[in-house]
C-alpha cells in the first residue's frame, strides 16, 4: 500500500511564557513581572507593551510557578459549613469582595456540616498550598484547628474556640437571644419556647442567651427548649414536638433562620395561626426572612461585615502585620416583622 504523504503529523501548540510576552512586548521579563503584580516604577509605554503582548498571546500567569518563586500563591482557602445556609451568602460577598481590594483570590469549598468532611475540605485546601484559611461556623474540633494553624494563618467566623493560635470573628449570640426573647416579652409573651440549633456552631450560646433572658425576666419556670438543629427539617420535627405541651407555648425563638422556617411549615400544617396562635423569631435575617409570603422577624447578625472582618484578620495575619489573635465580635440588631404579635389572650396565652 503507497504510503500518505498528504496528512501532517500533529503538532500541539505549547502555552505561551513569559518569556514570550517579554519578546513580543521588547522588554525584560523581570519588567513583565513587575506589570502583571502591578508595581510601579514601569513607564505607560512599557506597561501598554506588557499589556497588549499579554492580550495577543492569550497568556495567562503560571500561578504553581509563581507561587514556587514567591513562596506565596496570593489564595485564601475558605470553608463554609453549609452552602444551603444563604446566611453565608452574605458571608462569602464579604470576602470575595475585600479579598479583591487586598489583591487576593479566594478557593470555596465546603464540608457539609459533617466533622470529618470538613477535616477533609481543609486539608484539601491546605494541600493547594493556600497562603491562610478562613473557617466559617467550622464544626470540626479544636484540635483540628490548632493543627491548621501550624501550616497557615487562621480566622475563625461565627464560632467559639479554645483554639489559642486563631484569629476570630463572631455575632453577640448572648445579645443577639436577649433581642428575640426581650421582644416576645414585650409583646405580653411569657411562654416562649426556643429551637435550639444542637451541635451547631454558635447554637450552645444562643441557647445560653436564651436561658438567661428568661431568668432576667422572671420566665425562667416557663423555660422549654428543643434541640432542632440549624436546618429546616431539624426546626419543622423540634415544632412538632412542641405542638404537644399544654399548654402551647405562644412564641417561638428558632436558632436560625431555616429552622424557624420549618417551624412555621409545622404550625401551618397543625392549623394555627401565626402571629394570632403562635409568634416565630429567626435568627440570621436572611433573604427567606424577608420574603413577604414568610415575613419573618428575625435578628440580624451582618455577615458581609464578618466575612470582611474575617478577610481583614487574615490579612494583617500572612503580611506579617500582626503575631497576636485578635477576635472581633459584631453586634446584632432585630428586624420586626409579621411573624411576631401580641400574645393571644386564652387558653394559649397568659398575659
Amino acid at each position: 500500500m503507497p504510503r500518505r504523504t498528504d496528512v501532517k503529523p500533529h503538532q500541539s501548540q505549547s502555552e505561551p511564557t513569559i518569556l514570550d510576552v517579554a519578546r513580543k512586548a521588547r522588554v525584560s521579563k523581570s519588567l513583565v513581572s513587575m506589570v502583571i503584580r502591578g508595581e510601579d516604577g514601569v513607564s505607560a509605554k512599557n506597561r501598554e507593551a506588557v499589556r497588549q503582548a499579554i492580550e495577543e498571546l492569550n497568556y495567562r500567569p503560571n500561578v504553581i510557578a509563581r507561587s514556587l518563586v514567591q513562596r506565596r500563591t496570593r489564595m485564601l482557602g475558605v470553608m463554609i459549613s453549609d452552602l444551603r445556609n444563604p446566611f453565608f451568602g452574605d458571608v462569602v460577598s464579604g470576602i470575595q469582595m475585600r479579598a479583591a481590594d487586598l489583591g487576593y483570590r479566594v478557593l470555596f469549598n465546603t464540608g457539609d456540616r459533617v466533622p470529618n468532611l470538613e477535616e477533609a475540605a481543609i486539608e484539601s485546601l491546605l494541600e493547594l498550598r493556600v497562603d491562610g484559611l478562613i473557617l466559617a461556623a467550622p464544626r470540626v474540633d479544636d484540635t483540628i484547628i490548632e493543627r491548621a494553624c501550624r501550616a497557615v494563618p487562621v480566622v475563625v467566623l461565627n464560632r467559639d474556640t479554645s483554639a489559642t493560635c486563631s484569629d476570630s470573628v463572631t455575632n453577640d449570640n448572648l445579645a443577639g437571644a436577649s433581642l428575640a426573647v426581650e421582644h416576645c416579652a414585650s409583646l405580653g409573651h411569657t411562654r416562649i419556647a426556643h429551637i435550639d440549633g444542637g451541635t451547631g456552631a454558635g447554637a450552645n450560646v444562643r441557647r445560653e442567651g436564651y436561658l438567661a433572658a428568661m431568668q432576667r425576666l422572671g420566665l425562667a419556670a416557663n423555660v422549654l427548649t428543643v434541640e432542632g438543629g440549624f436546618t429546616e427539617n431539624g426546626g419543622y420535627q423540634a415544632a412538632r414536638e412542641l405542638l404537644k405541651q399544654f399548654p402551647l407555648p405562644t412564641a417561638i425563638f428558632a436558632a436560625n433562620d431555616v429552622s424557624a422556617i420549618g417551624a412555621l411549615k409545622a404550625l401551618e400544617e397543625a392549623g394555627l395561626r401565626t402571629p394570632g396562635d403562635v409568634s416565630v423569631v429567626g435568627y440570621d435575617n436572611t433573604s427567606l426572612a424577608a420574603l413577604p409570603q414568610i415575613s419573618l422577624t428575625s435578628v440580624q447578625q451582618f455577615g458581609a461585615d464578618i466575612g470582611r472582618l474575617g478577610m481583614e484578620c487574615i490579612f494583617e495575619r500572612i503580611e506579617g502585620r500582626r503575631s497576636t489573635p485578635r477576635h472581633e465580635v459584631v453586634a446584632p440588631t432585630l428586624v420586626v416583622r409579621t411573624s411576631t404579635g401580641p400574645a393571644p389572650v386564652g387558653a394559649h396565652g397568659h398575659r
